[in-house]
């Protein structure tokens, strides 16, 4: 169990990962892992990386909780972190555990607050107020979450942060609970509750109107510090930010070193996909088999000159590689590339043929084809054989 100060050291970076596929990755409807997954997945997340551990709920007890502490005695360099409610049953459930962290969550909505917890606002602040300081009592580093904050009334957001702070947390967790924010309004009510409050804000964002990434980068563009992450971005209803999608967009896009190693980004998922069932879809950026697959000619000459022409990163940085695909978009310079490889020379007019015969068998196979059948019709076409005759 680290100290705070070291848990502070920990979470030092300019940009800082909470991952949370441990605990709100496993609220996805049909995923349940098991502990040894849960154990796997958390020393994956480590080996990447990722400073802080978001890795599940004492206050369930029973195998949760012995997952929790189990991952908490683990030796890891991350932080480990455990998520509650407001309340001081759940955070001793918590310290049990022997966490360095605790998430501690309240509505912060008028919507839920009158709705769900049917409290007012005032009892919201006692509550934070309350299990705040229980928890810094006790020596441990707090994100204080407020949930629906997306929906909540920004003065009483200002309000909420401001009790939360005093009482000891560290950040705040603004949490787009539904989905419904957007990257504009998203990044002037963070720059105002960093410029009211003066605290870190993590971005908890999920992925209703698929913008879950977008909202998140737009609250780090207005000062956020942490972005609570899942691998693949699997999560309740639509799901959450993706961890590989955040990571690369603030390498690539807003220069900032998040500190992940990005070439162990597909070996978590590729582990995450399988222990919850939910394969990678081939067109998953930074993931997918087709992420660097490349089939229309004029970006197939494009690549074959100079990757950088239609390549937005370079396929080792996430363990992937390029592929050329022949198929019905295919241009006349893949082929003649293909074929060359294998110790073939195509003039001009043989090339231009053969690309017709290529198109054309693509469409009758409704697929692109491996380079042996592409070598197999070059064959045919040498040999005066038309494919395509059924008298022949």
């Amino acid at each position: 169990m680290k100290t705070k100060d070291e848990v502070m050291r920990t979470v030092s970076r300019d940009v800082v990962v909470c991952d949370t596929t441990l605990r709100d990755g496993e609220q996805t409807a049909g995923i349940v892992f098991s502990n040894i997954e849960k154990y796997r997945i958390a020393q994956l997340l480590d080996e990447a990386g990722v400073p802080q551990i978001e890795c599940g709920i004492p206050a369930m007890g029973g195998d949760e909780k012995k997952a929790v502490r189990h991952i908490a005695h683990m030796g890891l360099d991350a932080s480990i972190l455990g998520w509650n409610r407001a309340d001081i049953n759940d955070i001793n459930s918590s310290i049990d555990c022997d966490v360095d962290s605790v998430a501690i969550s309240m509505s912060s909505s008028d919507i839920h607050i009158e709705n769900k917890l049917k409290k007012s606002r005032q009892w919201v602040l006692d509550k934070i107020t309350e299990s705040v300081s229980y928890a810094a009592d006790h020596g441990l580093y707090i994100s204080c979450n407020a949930e629906d904050a997306s929906r909540a009334d920004l003065m009483f957001l200002i309000d909420f942060a401001k009790a939360a702070k005093q009482a000891g947390a560290s950040r705040i967790r603004y949490c787009d609970t539904i989905g419904r924010e957007d990257p504009f309004t998203c990044y002037e009510r963070v720059r105002t509750i960093i410029n009211l409050v003066g605290i870190d804000i993590e971005m908890h964002t999920h992925n209703d109107f698929g913008m879950a990434t977008a909202n998140c980068m737009a609250g780090v563009k207005a000062g956020a510090k942490f972005m609570s992450t899942t691998v693949m971005g699997v999560g309740e209803r639509s799901g959450n930010a993706p961890l590989e999608e955040t990571v690369m967009a603030c390498k690539h896009l807003f220069k900032r070193d998040t500190g992940i190693d990005t070439t162990k980004l597909r070996p978590l998922a590729e582990y995450v996909a399988v222990a919850a069932n939910r394969p990678i879809h081939k067109a998953k950026p930074f993931l997918g088999s087709n992420c660097f697959a490349h089939e229309a000619g004029i970006h197939t000459d494009g690549v074959l000159k100079s990757h950088v022409n239609y390549e937005p990163y370079d396929p080792e940085e996430v363990g992937l590689e390029r592929s050329i695909v022949i198929g019905k978009h295919s241009g006349r310079n893949t082929i003649v590339t293909y074929l060359a490889e294998k110790g073939v020379e195509l003039d001009h007019e043989k090339a231009a043929t053969l690309l017709e015969i290529v198109r054309k068998a693509s469409v009758e196979m409704h697929r692109s084809m491996t380079p042996e059948e592409l070598y197999a019709l070059y064959k045919d076409m040498e040999a005066g054989v038309d494919i395509f005759d059924e008298n022949q």
